[in-house]
């Protein structure tokens, strides 16, 4: 059985990617695209956060600050290169 925090994290950083695509909108493959840099970016936060002991607004073990901002960093990132350019 998975630890809570884990199973919250993960439940944060879909609801993160799931309104992002909301927001940008987009087809079924932007939104596992922005799934999935919401997952990685939530990940590598919670990582940077844990290596550099970044302790603002945890939820026990969970580095909630760092987390979310690595996740909208990558929803950003990933909107910035999958945005269409205009056709002439």
């Amino acid at each position: 059985m998975p630890a809570p925090s884990i199973v919250f994290s993960f439940i944060l950083a879909t609801l993160y990617g799931t309104s992002f695509h909301f927001l940008a909108g987009g087809d079924a493959r932007r939104l596992a695209l922005f799934l999935l840099a919401g997952w990685m970016g939530f990940a590598l936060g919670q990582i940077l956060g844990e290596v550099f002991q970044i302790d603002v607004a945890n939820i026990g073990s969970l580095h909630f600050s760092t987390a979310t901002f690595g996740a909208y960093i990558a929803l950003f990132v990933v909107m910035i290169l999958t945005r269409r350019q205009p056709t002439r």
